[in-house]
């Protein structure tokens, strides 16, 4: 399977011969449109990719994962054309579970071949997840707590045809991440970057300190500016710690 082929992989931005390959994870319900407005200020050896999950985009219509055991096995196996090469992994919230679950997985499978693991606005898998649980909210709720968090353009709210179609997809994944508990004995055998911004509502400083203890390699904690969907409204910030972090691995 050429990697360019699968459903699952959006490239973002390409380079003939790569030095490293950064993987992404996209917030919950989120768009390959956040790493696509990075691409000029990563680095012109590191290629972009994105993962693209059923229930947004060309694959709008296809069933969404409801446990993460599933999700995270048929993510691998779409993303084995690129982890037997030197990559890294970058996810926000709802993506950083994945990426990390994802490079837990890799790391097993291709010693020496995942360079890092960025984790930006999500609590490290043992902090327990804040009550109430928004995926158990009414549908009315539901939308006024997506409203809030401010991830979603307002304008959308308007448009009850598209809502329609993208708020389930919402509702899943903030529920894969409500539910998302510690997996594995042992963390990643990679370096992490976890990423936060003092002004994050929902999984700032507090929530993300503890990654240093699910990985087998060095961890720090990064602060950068905005609110939880920094990814958004800062890429200079995220893009520059990316770069410098992979080119001194790389080195």
């Amino acid at each position: 399977m050429a990697a360019t082929d699968s459903k699952w992989v959006l490239p973002i931005k390409t380079v003939a011969e790569p030095a490293s390959t950064l993987i992404c994870f996209p917030y919950a319900g989120g768009s390959p449109e956040t790493f696509r407005a990075w691409a000029d200020g990563i680095a012109d050896d590191i290629e972009v990719v994105c993962v693209v999950l059923p229930g947004r985009g060309r694959r709008l219509k296809e069933p969404r994962y409801d446990r993460w055991q599933p999700l995270v096995e048929d993510v691998f196996e779409a993303l084995s054309p690129y982890l037997n090469r030197r990559h890294a992994f970058y996810g926000h919230s709802f993506g950083g579970r994945l990426a990390y679950e994802l490079a837990h997985l890799a790391s097993a499978a291709y010693p020496g071949k995942t360079r890092r693991l960025f984790v930006s606005g999500c609590r490290s898998p043992d902090v327990p997840q804040r009550r109430p649980h928004m995926h158990r909210m009414t549908e009315s709720d539901f939308r006024g707590a997506v409203a809030s968090m401010g991830g979603t353009p307002a304008e959308l709210f308007d448009q009850e045809r598209l809502l329609h179609l993208l708020l389930p997809t919402v509702r899943s994944e903030i529920r894969l991440a409500e539910i998302w508990e510690p997996r594995h004995p042992s963390g990643a055998d990679v370096p992490i970057t976890a990423l936060y911004s003092r002004d994050d509502a929902i999984d700032g400083w507090t929530s993300m300190r503890g990654w240093w203890k699910f990985t087998q390699q060095q961890c720090e904690l990064v602060e950068v500016p905005g609110g939880h969907f920094f990814v958004d409204s800062h890429p200079e910030h995220v893009t520059r710690i990316v770069n410098t972090r992979l080119r001194n691995v790389d080195e």
